[in-house]
């Protein structure tokens, strides 16, 4: 077993030395991005305070794509030049990969995943049972709960640097809908439903809009709650326009049963997805 105490030491020093003498350390990081790659080690954690970065797993990614070299990878008539090799042995993993999607090694997949034609990048973590649907990206570091639906055409952003940032985080059994963009660290809480075409960025005004006065989030969706795209009123010299937000405009209930309380909100709200 791998002392991880004794390998983010490692790390630590590694990151500290000029290019050409952190080479000596690849034993180290080829080791750290085996471990990213079996989801033993994650590049974010669920703390007391919330979701925090492991900076050296950060690290150590970057000091992988800095040691080596790009070399031809050929996957049946598809030919690729990178850095990175693929991910493999899907059918060990009992994860679904439907032609093109890609994974990158040092990615992790648990069991039931399925990848339409997608893309997972290097760090990224995603739980069991997921679908990452067609055309959906999720980012370096990004981390995906068990349960959750990325929709088709779904960008969610890689948060490689700055080193201490969060990346992006959704929650079990979320559900976000085509075309959605979460960038910048955002959480989505478990069980939220994102409606179609929403864009959630750090700056973002996420809006309860349920009760008698409007509750403002930025950065986190509160879990179970249904989200739609909306605009909020801005006054500028030439005029008064709509800025981009995000308005709460309904809870998901917390049955036990995803789909049934999936379809209850989608049908009670009549959110698109």
């Amino acid at each position: 077993m791998t002392d991880l105490a004794a390998l983010e030491r490692e790390i630590e020093e590694l990151w500290e030395l000029p290019p050409g003498e952190a080479a000596l350390g690849v034993a180290a990081v080829e080791e750290t991005i085996r471990l990213l790659d079996q989801g033993a080690v994650r590049v974010a954690e669920r703390t007391e305070e919330g979701w925090a970065a492991r900076e050296w797993a950060k690290k150590a990614i970057l000091l992988y794509f800095r040691l080596r070299q790009s070399e031809p990878i050929e996957v049946g008539p598809f030919t690729y030049h990178d850095k990175v090799p693929l991910k493999g042995n899907f059918a060990e993993l009992g994860v679904r990969v439907v032609p093109p999607a890609v994974a990158r090694y040092g990615s992790f997949l648990s069991e039931g995943v399925v990848l339409m034609p997608s893309y997972v990048n290097i760090g990224a973590w995603v739980g069991a049972r997921t679908m990452v649907d067609t055309w959906a990206t999720v980012g370096s570091c990004a981390q995906i709960g068990a349960d959750v639906h990325l929709s088709g055409g779904v960008g969610i952003g890689g948060v490689l640097e700055p080193l201490q940032a969060t990346p992006v985080i959704v929650e079990d059994g979320a559900f976000v809908g085509s075309r959605c963009i979460v960038v910048e660290g955002v959480v989505v809480g478990a069980g939220a439903v994102l409606g179609a075409n929403v864009v959630l960025t750090a700056s973002t005004p996420i809006i309860d809009v349920t009760g008698p006065a409007p509750v403002e989030h930025r950065g986190f969706v509160p879990p179970r709650s249904v989200v739609v795209p909306g605009t909020r009123s801005k006054d500028f010299p030439a005029g008064t326009y709509g800025l981009p937000a995000a308005l709460i405009i309904g809870q998901r209930s917390a049955a036990t049963d995803l789909k049934v309380s999936l379809n209850e909100a989608l049908r009670s709200y009549g959110v698109a997805v």
